[in-house]
C-alpha cells in the first residue's frame, strides 16, 4: 500500500538542510550579539529582553499556522517543514542585521 505523502527527493532534502544549516548560523549569531549586550560589551537597545521573548511567541504561532496551512494544501512534507522554517528564518536573518548593525561602545 502506497503513502499518500511522497517520500523525500534528495534535492528537496539538500535545500532544507541548507535551509536549516543558514538559520541555525544566524541564530548563533543572533545568541552571541545578545549576549555581548547583555555583558556590556555591546550598545543594547532597551526593549532587546523583552523583544527577545515577545517575538518567539509570534514566530511559533505563525509556523505552525504555516505548516498547517501547507499539509491541508496537500504539499510535500518537505515544503510543510519548510514553510514551518520560513518564519524563524526571518527572524534570525533580520536580528543578525539589525544585532550587527549596532556600534560597539
Amino acid at each position: 500500500m502506497k503513502s499518500m505523502m511522497p517520500m523525500f527527493l534528495p534535492a528537496a532534502q539538500m535545500r532544507l538542510a541548507a535551509e536549516f544549516a543558514r538559520m541555525a548560523v544566524e541564530a548563533n549569531m543572533v545568541i552571541g550579539l545578545r549576549m555581548a549586550g547583555m555583558f556590556g560589551l555591546m550598545a543594547q537597545a532597551p526593549g532587546e529582553p523583552f523583544l527577545m521573548v515577545a517575538e518567539k511567541q509570534a514566530a511559533v504561532s505563525e509556523s505552525m499556522f504555516a505548516m498547517a496551512q501547507a499539509g491541508l494544501r496537500g504539499d510535500s512534507t518537505e515544503r510543510m517543514l519548510s514553510a514551518a522554517l520560513r518564519p524563524y528564518g526571518r527572524r534570525t536573518r533580520a536580528n543578525s542585521r539589525r544585532l550587527s548593525a549596532v556600534k560597539s561602545r
